[in-house]
């Protein structure tokens, strides 16, 4: 579980500190968020987007991290799109909350999750809307929180932006799809990097 922490933007060194420290596998969840058929539509480069996001799902198939997937009132908006929906291992969450943190079922799911799960990587849509609500509740609750900027989107591209700066803002880690892949999977010299690399090429 994550540790409480006091409410309030970090100050500049305690997000120097959380900067400096490395992801942990085993701390790490990925929270994939309504990637779906309808809403995908008009995001702002959504082919960008979706290949981070498979990027993302096979680095957590090739090294055991957990994932949980949530779709938007799935009854208006659609299923997850096939793209990712073969690559997750277990069903979405439906939700008629923005925040996943408002979802008991959400909730309940993290937490059972094996290990001690302090860190959310967050990916998927829209920036400004479930990403941005979600990671600002995940900070609250004492989540870590790490945004890849390019798996997340809005459909336009200012809201995009400010999604990203309000997470900054908040203390969420603004990285990339390829810095969060790197840095789990540490060496090159490894089964799991050799794995990954035809994706990583392809990228």
């Amino acid at each position: 579980m994550p540790q409480d922490r006091t409410l309030g933007s970090p100050t500049s060194a305690e997000m120097m500190e959380i900067a400096r420290r490395p992801l942990e596998l085993s701390e790490c969840a990925l929270i994939v968020i309504d990637m779906q058929e309808r809403l995908l539509a008009g995001i702002f480069e959504k082919e960008r987007l979706v290949r981070n996001l498979q990027l993302l799902l096979r680095m957590a198939s090739i090294l055991d991290l957990p994932i949980v997937a949530t779709t938007q009132y799935a009854k208006k908006l659609g299923e997850t799109i096939p793209e990712l929906r073969s690559l997750l291992p277990h069903g979405e969450i439906d939700k008629q909350v923005f925040s996943c943190f408002g979802s008991e079922a959400f909730c309940s799911s993290l937490k059972r999750l094996p290990g001690h799960r302090n860190t959310v990587l967050l990916c998927g849509m829209e920036s400004h809307i479930c990403i941005m609500q979600t990671a600002i509740a995940a900070l609250r609750e004492g989540y870590l929180v790490h945004v890849a900027s390019d798996a997340v989107s809005s459909r336009a591209e200012w809201n995009w932006q400010i999604g990203l700066e309000r997470m900054r803002t908040a203390g969420a880690i603004i990285s990339s799809t390829e810095t969060i892949v790197y840095e789990l999977l540490r060496a090159s010299a490894t089964d799991a990097f050799k794995q990954m690399l035809p994706h990583l090429r392809g990228a």
